[in-house]
């Protein structure tokens, strides 16, 4: 998602906090739907900006934004989606542009609470950061899942055949709607910005680990426990080998980089080596 200026912010929270409060009486199959109507509302907002305009403009009365809303789609919504937009269109955003968006990122947690039910979002976390770094390191089929010259239907084929069956529905619903409503990302980031939501929406941080081999779950527990201790806060590991290390760890938390790694020490004693 890009950013969003204080205004914006604060406005996507507040109905972050309405979507949560009508999803705790929705069973799964209610918050799917949800989720897919608000990825249609998103889809409107993007496809129509007079309408954008409108449910955005502060000079209009929130309640006549609301009003607008329900006269053009509220009769094909359900009544939790409908509360959701109207907290979304009543409140106050920095850019009409924004409200894309928040309904795109408001729909992708409505997913991610469909995982959470079936306790599988940390699962689906370690999937969506997985096929990101899959897409990093295969520029061949990333592009070709970005190619907006090619039908979305033949795209979400091709992604099929990557993770059919092996990737949870929630996953692979929010890489389809990646791929069909990209909105200027490249798959490979948007998958890691999902990640990303997953582990917000867990309350945690993410802390990215490149490691030489894989880490067992003691040491996984010991490095989460370390980085909780040192960021005061939880934090979710996303780990990628990485045999060019040689050994030791990095850690990424934010724009914070932990070099342990042998290759980092080689290139930092380099550097001070008189020339």
């Amino acid at each position: 998602m890009q950013y969003l200026q204080a205004a914006s912010r604060r406005s996507l929270a507040d109905a972050r906090e309405r979507l949560d409060s009508d999803l705790d009486g929705l069973d799964e199959a209610a918050a799917t739907t949800l989720a897919a109507e608000l990825f249609a509302a998103s889809d409107l907002l993007a496809a129509e900006p007079t309408l954008r305009k409108h449910l955005g403009d502060p000079a209009v009365a929130p309640e006549d934004r609301a009003g607008l809303l329900r006269s053009l789609v509220g009769s094909r919504l359900g009544a939790p989606t409908l509360r959701v937009l109207e907290a979304v269109v009543g409140a106050r955003w920095s850019q009409p542009r924004d409200l894309v968006d928040a309904v795109e990122t408001l729909g992708q947690l409505a997913e991610l609470a469909v995982a959470q039910q079936q306790d599988a979002i940390e699962e689906v976390e370690d999937e969506l950061f997985r096929v990101g770094r899959l897409l990093d390191r295969e520029p061949r089929l990333r592009a070709l899942l970005g190619d907006s010259t090619v039908a979305a239907e033949k795209r979400v084929e091709l992604l099929d055949s990557v993770i059919a069956d092996k990737v949870h529905p929630v996953t692979g619903r929010l890489l389809t709607r990646a791929v069909e409503a990209p909105r200027g990302l490249p798959l490979d980031r948007a998958a890691e910005a999902l990640a990303e939501l997953a582990a917000a929406r867990r309350e945690r941080s993410v802390a990215r680990v490149r490691t030489p081999v894989g880490l067992t779950d003691e040491q996984r527990d010991r490095l989460e426990a370390a980085l909780a201790r040192i960021y005061g806060r939880p934090i979710s590991l996303q780990v990628e080998l990485d045999e060019d290390l040689i050994g030791g760890l990095v850690v990424q938390v934010g724009d914070e980089v932990i070099d342990g790694s042998i290759a980092g020490r080689l290139v930092a004693a380099e550097q001070h080596l008189p020339h």
